[in-house]
């Protein structure tokens, strides 16, 4: 048979139309097997009328800004109807659909299959330890196509082991042993509320009002290390973010916070909770983490900026339409910027930790080939285009930089309306008119366009703010924006010792990084991480993924490779090492004579110090 002749058979899928589901789908979700990670799932479905049904596994994930549900994790379906088993076949194309002939008078259909949840990192995500887990709805059900998501009712239950805790957005309305039964919802607020269960958990409150909770669950009882000094940050958190923003688009917000080694880091933002997966000795080594702090930050501001207001473009209707992400430097680049500011705001960092972040990224930028030749607004592409690889060579490819450079741009847009302004006006203005003006705890999504954030922004400060944009977003240039920084009254320089945000990133990350010397980071078992497009390792011929043996000519540690390149400040210096690439060993020469070179932020004499003004407490 010929593909056209395969693909003529498939059925034609219904466009989704917002009209009722008729009936409410029922979702029985087994996630007891936590020692094969096998979840196991039954699901009632009701059919209004013969013929075939379309089910769709959801594939466009808000969150993820791409296609990235793991169909292939999906196992073992089994459907029956009328006490028979219908027969099923996948659509040629488009492998996330399933077509089901539906007889006369069946009015439900049953589907059971497993979600094989990885059992090894090469495998995706690991979802599931042995003593907690992380479940996303999406990963476990099917839904019919032709109907909008909000439109399709759902009752589910989940079972986790004995003794177990869970922590979900929705409200939990019975249970039974390890069995819990969450309140009916439609189809995009189950897939938007995940659920963090486990065997060791503390529930915090970080608001007066009881309306923000910090579900944390751990791998080991001693990591949920709490004391107030380390609570009361998260609380400041959430106090700064409603003085930032003002209402709140929600009814209550659940930050479902792992501390574990067991399942895979994550950071994914919804309009009710965020699940974030970190260090596990976030708590334990207080002070010895604090670089990564900056994780709840960013989900929960998303609650305003992605999920309350998002982009019309990354809004779709169902998990089976495309979306498209042409404004993702508002969604996430604003929201970097504001997560760099309410860590300092909060107390979550110092403000010297964070003008220490602020110049890492301007560094990186600054240092990064790609801008000449790809836009910022190409990057928005990347999601679907790389779904977060590694690449060979990311500073010449670039991969998600609206985020990191999109922080830069925004910067400049505070630091610009504030000079315009006479100091009188802010980014906080605009934050506050534009993410919280109509939001009343409801939940809901309001899309915007390029044009609504332009004339948002003239309302605060007159200025040609279309121009502006069209420059920084689809233009080409070398370098990095750093107009922000010095209209913020400082200046980007380089000094021989690192700060204490880039030594702490070393840490944390188990690598060092001579980005900015070199031109490479390192882990610390010799393995190059990435080499910078055009840099001194790159010209000496070095690429990820090649191990460094020696360092002029002893074992390679990371202390000693430091020390090689302080040893090199002088004329004519040189680094060499030997190195693996395969199976293939040679030596490399790598002509550096600066010695060490890291970013700091150096105050402008004379300056205003709008910056230090932007990082301090709102009162």
């Amino acid at each position: 048979m010929t593909e056209t002749e395969t693909t003529a058979r498939d059925h034609v899928i219904p466009e989704p139309c917002d009209v009722p589901y008729p009936g409410r789908i029922r979702l029985e979700v087994d996630a007891r097997d936590v020692i094969r990670r096998i979840v196991r799932v039954r699901e009632v479905i009701p059919v209004a009328e013969p013929g075939v049904l379309t089910l769709f596994f959801p594939q466009w994930l808000p969150g993820y800004h791409a296609p990235q549900a793991p169909i292939e994790l999906f196992a073992g379906l089994v459907i029956r109807g009328g006490g028979k088993d219908l027969s099923w076949k996948r659509h040629s194309t488009k492998v996330h659909a399933f077509h089901v002939d539906v007889p006369e008078g069946v009015v439900e259909i049953e589907a059971q299959f497993q979600f094989l949840s990885p059992t090894d990192s090469a495998q995706g995500r690991i979802v599931i330890g042995p003593e907690l887990l992380s479940l996303q709805w999406n990963t476990v059900l099917l839904y019919p196509a032709g109907y909008y998501a909000r439109r399709i009712a759902v009752d589910a239950s989940l079972t986790v082991p004995d003794g177990w805790r869970q922590a979900c957005a929705l409200k939990v309305v019975g249970s039974e042993g390890g069995t819990v039964l969450y309140e009916t919802a439609v189809l995009d607020v189950l897939v938007d509320s995940p659920v963090f269960a486990g065997r060791h958990h503390a529930r915090i409150p970080l608001d007066d009002e009881g309306m923000v909770h910090l579900d944390i669950f751990a791998d080991a009882a001693e990591m949920i290390d709490l004391s107030p000094e380390k609570i009361e940050p998260h609380r400041g958190l959430v106090t700064q973010a409603v003085k930032l923003f003002g209402a709140r688009p929600f009814d209550h917000y659940d930050v479902l916070f792992a501390l574990s080694e067991e399942i895979g880091s994550i950071g994914v933002e919804h309009h009710r909770s965020c699940e974030a997966v970190t260090l596990p000795d976030y708590f334990t080594d207080w002070d010895g983490t604090f670089s990564r702090r900056d994780t709840i930050p960013h989900e929960f501001i998303h609650a305003w900026n992605g999920k309350h207001r998002r982009g019309a473009d990354s809004w779709t209707p169902s998990f089976d339409q495309p979306i498209r992400n042409s404004l993702m430097w508002v969604y996430e680049g604003q929201t970097q910027y504001w997560d760099r500011v309410l860590c300092a705001r909060s107390g979550l960092w110092t403000p010297e930790w964070t003008m220490q972040a602020i110049a890492l990224i301007a560094a990186t930028h600054a240092a990064r080939a790609g801008s000449r030749w790809r836009p910022m607004s190409d990057t928005t592409r990347d999601p679907i285009i790389a779904a977060r690889a590694t690449l060979p060579w990311p500073s010449w490819q670039r991969s998600e930089d609206y985020y990191s450079e999109g922080a830069l741009v925004w910067l400049d847009v505070d630091t610009r309306i504030r000079e315009l302004s006479g100091d009188t006006r802010s980014l906080d203005d605009f934050a506050r008119a534009f993410f919280a003006a109509d939001a009343d705890g409801s939940f809901t999504t309001r899309t915007y366009d390029f044009n609504e954030v332009v004339e948002t922004l003239g309302r605060i400060a007159p200025y040609d703010w279309t121009g502006f944009f069209k420059q920084k977003i689809e233009g080409t240039h070398a370098g990095a924006p750093l107009a922000g920084l010095e209209r913020g009254g400082y200046r980007l320089v380089y000094r021989d010792t690192p700060s204490d945000y880039l030594r702490n990133s070393e840490k944390v990350a188990g690598n060092v990084n001579l980005m900015f010397s070199l031109g490479l980071t390192a882990q610390a078992t010799g393995k190059v991480e990435e080499v910078l497009w055009e840099g001194p390792a790159f010209e000496a011929g070095l690429t990820t993924g090649a191990t460094i043996k020696e360092v002029e000519g002893q074992s390679f540690s990371p202390e000693l490779l430091r020390q090689a390149v302080a040893e090199a400040r002088r004329p004519g210096g040189t680094v060499r090492l030997r190195i693996t690439v395969g199976k293939q060993e040679r030596e490399v020469e790598i002509r550096w004579a600066e010695g060490h070179r890291y970013p700091h932020l150096e105050a402008v004499e004379g300056a205003r110090p709008r910056l230090l003004e932007i990082l301090a407490p709102r009162e």
